[in-house]
């Protein structure tokens, strides 16, 4: 994640040190700012992907600076407080924070939370491309897919699985894992439903609804066959 440019705001200079030193030894450009106000003064000139705000600060406090910030900057925000109040950590969240970290803190804990919010915050981003397997291919940017450039015309549901699988060829899936992953936590579908999802993605798939394998016992896998491919040639 070296490509990330990181502001720490904070009024503490040892704070600033403290996190400026372990970002750099991790590859991340850091900007320091003192409060709020410095911090939008040099906003402007430097492109930022996160901000390490310290809550409590003199002249323009993280909160502030967060309701200000938020107007033009689409960048996370990860608070740091000694106050571990459950209203701070609400309020901060509310104002559009990602995270709240509470001081003191490990260094470790710090870098895991800043990777955690830039992954979620710019993985969809980076990671809207073409996938493909074989003649399957998947736009997740337009959220299509074709094979072999012919479109193929799914449900949300039976893209959701095409996506799981292809990024996933060969892993072994359960039934309820897929409910969990493409249905969500708390769904009230039953193994059935993948069942019912599988079969029409598979007649939608034509020739290559064999590349969806059923694990007799466990679930399902993707798995592309070479041989099925050649044959059609």
């Amino acid at each position: 994640m070296s490509n990330y440019t990181v502001m720490i705001i904070d009024d503490e200079s040892q704070m600033r040190n403290l996190v400026r030193d372990f970002l750099e030894r991790e590859h991340y450009k850091v900007v320091e700012a003192t409060d709020g106000a410095h911090a939008l003064s040099i906003l402007q000139q430097t492109k930022t992907d996160l901000f390490i705000v310290d809550v409590m600060m003199p002249f323009m406090d993280g909160f502030e600076f967060a309701e200000k910030v938020k107007r033009y900057s689409p960048a996370p925000i990860i608070f740091l407080s000694a106050k571990g109040d459950e209203w701070d950590k609400v309020k901060g969240l509310k104002l559009g924070g990602d995270d709240y970290i509470v001081k003191p803190f490990h260094p470790q804990e710090l870098l895991a939370r800043v990777e955690s919010v830039l992954r979620r915050t710019y993985q969809s981003i980076e990671r809207a491309e073409l996938l493909r397997v074989g003649p399957i291919s998947i736009d997740t940017e337009s959220h299509t897919a074709t094979a072999d450039g012919e479109p193929l015309s799914l449900t949300l549901k039976e893209y959701g699985l095409l996506k799981l699988f292809i990024q996933n060829t060969g892993r072994v899936y359960s039934r309820e894992q897929l409910l969990e992953t493409i249905w969500g936590e708390n769904h009230q579908s039953t193994e059935r439903t993948v069942d019912t999802h599988i079969k029409t993605l598979r007649l939608k798939l034509g020739p290559y609804n064999n590349f969806i394998e059923t694990v007799w016992g466990i679930g399902y896998r993707f798995e592309v066959s070479h041989e099925k491919e050649e044959s059609d040639v």
